[in-house]
């Protein structure tokens, strides 16, 4: 196998375990909700924590991609993500677990930018929306395993072992043994010879000089018009990602069995993978047409869409498990709604939107159970009514998680409208260094 296309799998292979932890907890936060006694307030903490710490992280994710072999940053991120994996699988206490999801963080943020980057090095303007479509629909590979997985184990236990803390076990496992291969076989191209530091850089240059230029670089972008806007509809744009943390939970509590959510999440992830290949496509195509808006109406398309499929999802669809046909269609349909061209944004953008993003899963545990009137079950009760009542709650928690910030982020993509084409000549310029600092998004979050 040529070493290009070795590599190509190997980093694929690493995105896929990246995504695959990322879905871990979400997948079981029922039954961790009930081995730590708390509830969606808290388990949302959990994610905010993990989030907060990634969004810090990024700008240091930045540098390691921009200035040493991208395929040892990516080793050594797998390595850190899975020993914090581990921790979460030996923690007994809130506060461990949240220092453990904290560590997790650092080790996912500084993998992200490199598995993406060094894809992005094969891709140009004309292909790049059909690029991430494929990446996305390879990442989402890792969302199905972790979830299916987690929710797969989740009620067993083994030699008394709860099955939630062997899914973290297993996943932590096979991160290392990725890690492993990724550092023994896969080559960044700008480091053919395997060595640490850019060959192309004077070896007297300190880590000074480097940031110093990464800021310089970063400066340059933020000037540019259409990037401050992209930020700000980015940062409206991924909360409701983040509160979708809370889906399986919800539908559990709808009533579907562990395996009928495993099936609903598992259309969910097929529809989104479908939708970014199909986005992509048409945002490249649109992008021809009309090269300073194309992307842009097809982004206002896709958040203007996401408002009225989730009421009909969240609020109009029976909270009965009789009704999962109904449930996996909807699902299916408001991933399948074209997305934006998942193209080329920086690290700078990705920090200031996980700033906000983090704070989704705490903000629909505090609305279910403050405002919506969710309330926490306790151990060994099995009164359906209470988890019917705390599903609408959660609904209705989610719903507007949702809707409000999709529904600012297509307004605020209004505004790209009058500057796309006055910063064509600013992107042409700033393009060398935009490359430094890009970071490419396709989430979920």
């Amino acid at each position: 196998m040529r070493t290009e296309t070795l590599t190509l799998v190997l980093v694929n292979l690493a995105g896929i375990m990246e995504r695959a932890d990322e879905s871990l907890l979400p997948g079981v936060y029922k039954e961790v909700g009930e081995t730590l006694q708390t509830g969606p307030t808290g388990l949302g903490s959990l994610t905010l924590f993990r989030s907060m710490v990634q969004a810090i992280c990024y700008p240091l994710a930045a540098y390691l991609a921009s200035f040493h072999n991208r395929a040892v940053v990516i080793s050594y991120g797998a390595f850190l993500w899975a020993g914090a994996t581990f921790l979460v699988a030996l923690s007994s206490t809130f506060f461990q677990i949240a220092v453990s999801r904290a560590l997790n963080g650092i080790g996912l943020a500084i993998v992200a930018p490199a598995i993406q980057s060094i894809v992005a090095d094969s891709t140009e303007d004309s292909n790049r929306g059909m690029a991430f479509g494929w990446l996305q629909l390879t990442s989402n590979v890792g969302s199905i395993v972790g979830g299916l997985f987690a929710l797969w184990v989740a009620t067993r236990t083994f030699m008394g072992i709860p099955g939630w803390r062997i899914a973290f076990l297993l996943v932590g496992i096979v991160s290392v043994g990725v890690g492993v291969l990724v550092r023994l076989f896969a080559t960044d191209p700008h480091f053919p010879s395997g060595s640490v530091r850019d060959s192309n850089e004077a070896p007297s240059r300190s880590f000074r000089a480097d940031v110093k230029d990464l800021i310089q670089e970063a400066k340059a972008v933020t000037k540019i018009p259409s990037f401050q806007i992209i930020v700000a509809q980015g940062v409206t744009g991924s909360f409701p990602w983040s509160a979708l943390a809370f889906a399986p939970m919800w539908l559990e509590l709808t009533g579907f069995s562990h395996g009928e959510t495993a099936i609903l999440l598992i259309l969910f992830v097929v529809a989104n993978s479908i939708g970014g290949l199909f986005g992509g496509k048409l945002g490249d195509f649109l992008s021809k047409r009309l090269p300073n808006s194309g992307r842009i109406i097809l982004g206002q398309i896709s958040s203007g869409l996401a408002i009225p499929l989730a009421a009909v999802l969240l609020l109009m669809v029976p909270n009965n498990p009789s009704t999962m046909f109904w449930h996996g269609l909807v699902l299916f349909i408001t991933e399948i709604v074209p997305e934006k061209s998942r193209t080329s944004v920086y690290a700078l953008d990705k920090s200031f939107e996980s700033v906000l993003s983090s704070f989704a899963p705490p903000t629909v545990g505090v609305l279910a159970q403050y405002v919506y009137g969710y309330k926490p079950v306790p151990v060994g009760s099995v009164d359906i009514s209470t988890d019917r009542g705390n599903a609408t709650s959660l609904a209705k928690a989610l719903f507007a998680a949702i809707s409000i910030p999709m529904g600012l982020c297509c307004v605020i993509y209004s505004f790209s409208l009058s500057t796309g084409g006055q910063d064509s000549a600013k992107r042409s310029s700033h393009r060398d260094a935009a490359h430094r600092v890009r970071f490419f998004t396709f989430q979920r979050e």
